[in-house]
């Protein structure tokens, strides 16, 4: 048989693998590295007519659709497809079939431009490349701007705004949550993504040192939750423990997070059930003295569900909590260990967090002997403070103070 010359028939394939929702390990099995597949794909490697055959069966297709050139899938039926798939699915493959075919839809509507930047936004929250994500978002802002659409620009904001947050970008975050949450009667925003508005606004005001007005809209939204149950009353009273605790009022955190805790089933939304587990070891983490025996059953209960639905961002926060449990027991060896597993993806990680991170790992140092880490301490102090993040650069001030005694 004549194949058709590469790189064709690495589109091809990738084309097929890519609408199956095969990953290359899947499609290779047994029979196939599925280093020598990424070859076939890139069109790297001419293709055998063994390597076809395989191929066509492990596809269920015949091996003369794969020596055919294929239509392109429209975006809307490559919207159409993501859509429909588990947040587990989702990998890179995704994202750049997504790319690839915002790419090529010259004559795609601009509603289903909307619809595939959402989906390619998803795929990077789910990778954990927030980065790439606000990028995806500033696109699809743009784009609602251009429509003309309030509901949907409002709806693009406010994800904008938790992308902002996560990377640290309090300032903008806040921005944009408080245009969404003036203009909610024009932007149609529903009843629950008003909730989730204010309470990312009470982050944003409590990162930013407000903790006078982060308390008084926590406080607002708690009453509007009383005596109920599910995600939204759990989120509150969630985000009321973590002002709580900011404000230094360990008691009355220790009393909201049990509130959010019996808030929620895990049937109902296994995924924030094991935030608020990982929560709770990093509140008893943080209270004073520390509460070492209520984070271990934190984490131990959140251990439970990380291996059915853990994201690459629930993990390494498992693993920064487990690294500052060990550092609270001394052992030192455990936490370089825990911190050297975490590392890699400790971009996954909240801008807080990873400036924990920096600042427990030269705190090992420390205290393995290595005074010059002062410095490096204090360097992240003043980055933090130039971020306008005036609570945790209180936070890590402090440690330089203690550290240095």
């Amino acid at each position: 048989m004549q194949m058709l010359e590469q790189p064709g028939f690495g589109r091809r394939l990738r084309q097929l693998r890519q609408q199956r929702g095969l990953s290359q390990v899947d499609l290779a099995g047994a029979g196939m590295s599925a280093a020598y597949l990424s070859r076939l794909e890139s069109g790297g490697r001419p293709p055998t007519e063994k390597a076809v055959a395989y191929l066509a069966e492990r596809l269920g297709v015949t091996a003369d659709m794969l020596d055919q050139a294929q239509p392109e899938d429209s975006l809307g039926e490559v919207v159409a497809i993501v859509a429909a798939m588990p947040d587990r699915d989702l990998d890179s493959d995704i994202g750049e079939m997504i790319t690839q075919s915002l790419e090529s839809a010259s004559d795609a509507s601009d509603m289903t431009r909307w619809h595939a930047l959402v989906q390619l936004a998803r795929v990077h929250e789910r990778l954990g490349d927030f980065r790439r994500k606000r990028e995806v978002l500033s696109d699809l802002n743009e784009l609602s701007e251009q429509l003309g659409r309030a509901a949907l620009l409002g709806r693009a904001r406010l994800r904008l705004a938790f992308c902002e947050r996560d990377l640290g970008n309090m300032e903008a975050a806040r921005d944009a949550v408080t245009d969404v949450v003036k203009g909610e009667s024009n932007m149609r925003v529903s009843a629950a993504d008003s909730v989730r508005a204010r309470l990312l606004l009470v982050s944003c005001q409590a990162e930013l040192g407000d903790l006078a007005e982060a308390s008084r809209l926590v406080d607002q939204i708690c009453r509007s939750q009383e005596g109920s149950s599910g995600p939204l009353a759990a989120q509150a009273f969630w985000s009321a423990a973590t002002v709580a605790a900011r404000q230094g009022n360990a008691p009355r955190a220790a009393e909201w997070l049990a509130q959010a805790v019996t808030a929620l089933d895990s049937r109902d939304d296994l995924t924030l059930w094991t935030r608020l587990r990982l929560a709770g070891a990093s509140l008893s983490l943080a209270a004073d003295p520390p509460r070492l025996d209520k984070a271990e059953d934190f984490l131990a209960q959140a251990d439970s569900a990380l291996t059915l639905i853990g994201t690459p961002r629930h993990h390494v926060e498992a693993v920064f909590l487990k690294a500052k449990l060990a550092f609270h027991h001394n052992d030192l060896a455990h936490t370089t260990a825990l911190l050297a597993a975490g590392e890699n993806d400790k971009s996954l990680l909240s801008y807080r967090d990873q400036v924990r991170f920096d600042v427990l790992r030269n705190l090992v140092a420390l205290r393995a002997g290595d005074r010059d880490v002062l410095k490096d301490l204090r360097e992240i102090a003043s980055q933090v403070q130039a971020a306008n993040m005036p609570d945790l650069a209180a936070e890590v001030w402090r440690t330089v103070a203690e550290s240095s005694i």
